[in-house]
């Protein structure tokens, strides 16, 4: 059962880092109206950069404005009792998100 376990955990670990690896991107409204783009780079496998490069491509060459940028460090952490074995596990994470409107070329 221990192995089984590990296994599972591992696994979902695996799925996680690999599913986070691009940034996501939701059309949006600024707070002044304006047409935005709401970037979520949040996880193990992103970071800024994936934010910025979506961005660029949500905009090309006009270029954008970043209206609002938040981070947050999270950490998630389970455990499990499997007869008199207990077995945890623990994963840090980071939440980015970023708002942005692009400029009129």
């Amino acid at each position: 059962m221990r192995l089984q376990t590990l296994l599972v955990v591992s696994a979902c670990a695996v799925a996680t880092i690999v599913l986070q690896g691009c940034a996501t991107v939701k059309e949006s409204y600024g707070p002044d109206g304006r047409k935005a783009f709401a970037l979520n780079c949040s996880g193990t496998g992103r970071g800024w950069d994936k934010c910025l490069s979506a961005a660029g491509e949500a905009c090309g060459a006009a270029g954008y404005d970043i209206i609002d940028r938040t981070s947050e460090d999270t950490a998630f952490a389970g455990s499990a009792a499997k007869k008199s074995v207990f077995e945890s596990f623990a994963v840090k994470s980071s939440e980015r998100a970023m708002l942005i409107s692009c400029k009129k070329g």
